[in-house]
């Protein structure tokens, strides 16, 4: 009976976090895949579950993600958050962690921060962001299936999903997971 408990408890973890994307999101590119899942916790508090999505047919990601500049496929990040969030919060944190990983440029800073004041809303408990990246294109937002905005800056998109992705985020956990290297 215990057994059966923890099995059920972990496929609906699995399944919650790979849910379908949004029709919106599945039109902007074929063939849509998850390829890992993963929850962010911080302090031991449980913020979100986060699952990487891909379009096209599966390749070495691991080694693509090392080089995620050159990434020219279109990618989708679905975060659902299990605590509730304000816009300013969000922007904030965003930025802070654009400016650790690197981006220096202070005016450039201050564009994005007041884009993304434009896009994200507050969010609470048990709603959904999606971003998702499009080479060549930046990155578009969608909020509870519809889309909220978009910054057509690459640099701006490359920036925002290292969060997440690139080697130097917060959470390697997180990250292995997202790439599919490490299982729940």
């Amino acid at each position: 009976m215990k057994r059966a408990a923890i099995f059920l408890l972990a496929a609906l973890a699995f399944s919650t976090a790979h849910a379908a994307l949004p029709p919106a999101v599945e039109a902007l590119a074929p063939a849509w895949r998850a390829l890992g899942q993963g929850e962010m916790r911080w302090f031991g508090f449980s913020l979100y579950d986060a699952a990487l999505w891909v379009s096209g047919e599966q390749m070495n990601e691991t080694r693509e993600w090392e080089r995620e500049s050159e990434m020219r496929r279109p990618y989708a990040l679905a975060l659902h958050y299990k605590r509730d969030f304000t816009r300013e919060r969000l922007v904030d944190t965003s930025i802070d962690e654009i400016r650790r990983l690197g981006t220096k440029d202070e005016a450039l800073l201050a564009r994005w921060r007041s884009e993304l004041n434009l896009i994200f809303p507050d969010v609470r408990s048990g709603q959904t962001i999606v971003g998702v990246r499009l080479p060549g294109e930046g990155a578009r937002f969608f909020f509870e299936g519809r889309v909220v905005g978009a910054l057509s800056d690459e640099r701006f998109a490359r920036a925002f999903f290292a969060i997440w992705l690139d080697s130097r985020t917060r959470s390697p956990e997180l990250r292995a997971r997202l790439l599919g290297a490490a299982q729940p």
